[in-house]
């Protein structure tokens, strides 16, 4: 281990290996269960400050870039309307793209375990210690699907993908946020996992991560609000390209003492 290394754990799924389906997260109006056994695994985190360029989003599905928001506050409900566009230009810039249309978008301010608060443990949303990637390959469909019902068959034909672009809002020293090199991940460690909508019944698809030694896991020490990460959830080259990246927020041990980490991550279609 050299410079900002970490000795740390991921939170990988805990696969009973009886072909069960993982338990799925309920999202209701303002709480969120996710109860899914996950074991915490060593691992050894790398700090890529100084080499951020030699990562990009078609060979490790990630990508370091720098980048100014002129947002500063990132107020809820103003991200819409102020912060969208930004990161459609931003995606365009980066990847050539014809069209980039964002989607979602989560603000994180609270606790690690704000999963255990309860009723209304939205307001504290905080960051994901476990190794996920935001849709599956199915999942991708789905909230293709819902995007865009009238034209879906038409950009299902062509080349798409889902890139989130995550952005610390203060420098991030505690529950840094790290990737697993796409390469180093297999499809079989990857199990489809159901996020359920209780008031509608809605149903999206995740992945769910098994843990394995070939994993390769990287962060950046002290990232910036200025140093934005694009996180490629999914791409519809099966053949040349990453297609999805594992990721969730890890422990720095030298920081547990430290404030709760700040974030703000937008999920955006790509068109080709």
């Amino acid at each position: 281990m050299t410079g900002h290394d970490l000795l740390t754990t991921v939170h990988y799924y805990d696969d009973p290996g009886d072909g069960s389906a993982p338990t799925p997260v309920y999202v209701g109006c303002s709480q969120v269960t996710n109860e899914r056994p996950m074991v915490p695994t060593p691992v050894t985190v790398t700090d890529v400050t100084g080499d951020e360029r030699s990562f990009t989003l078609d060979r490790h599905g990630f990508q370091f870039h720098s980048h100014t928001s002129k947002e500063k506050e990132f107020h809820e409900k103003e991200v819409p309307a102020n912060y969208y566009p930004e990161c459609e230009q931003l995606l365009k810039d980066i990847t050539g793209a014809s069209r980039v249309v964002a989607f979602d978008y989560k603000i994180r301010r609270g606790p690690s375990f704000w999963h255990k608060l309860g009723e209304h443990n939205t307001q504290s949303r905080g960051p994901l210690h476990r190794a996920h990637v935001d849709q599956s390959y199915d999942g991708a469909v789905i909230r293709l699907r819902e995007r865009f019902a009238d034209e879906a068959d038409e950009l299902l034909s062509r080349r798409w993908q889902i890139i989130n672009i995550w952005r610390p809002l203060k420098t991030v020293y505690k529950d840094p946020l790290a990737f697993a090199d796409a390469r180093s991940v297999d499809d079989r460690d990857l199990v489809a996992a159901s996020i359920i909508f209780t008031r509608t019944d809605r149903r999206l698809e995740s992945w769910t991560v098994k843990a394995s030694p070939l994993h390769r896991w990287y962060y950046k020490y002290a990232q910036q609000p200025d140093e934005v990460v694009l996180i490629k959830c999914f791409d519809s080259d099966n053949v040349s390209v990453a297609r999805r990246v594992p990721h969730c927020a890890v422990e720095n041990p030298d920081e547990r003492e430290n404030k709760c980490r700040e974030s703000v991550e937008v999920r955006l279609f790509v068109f080709y």
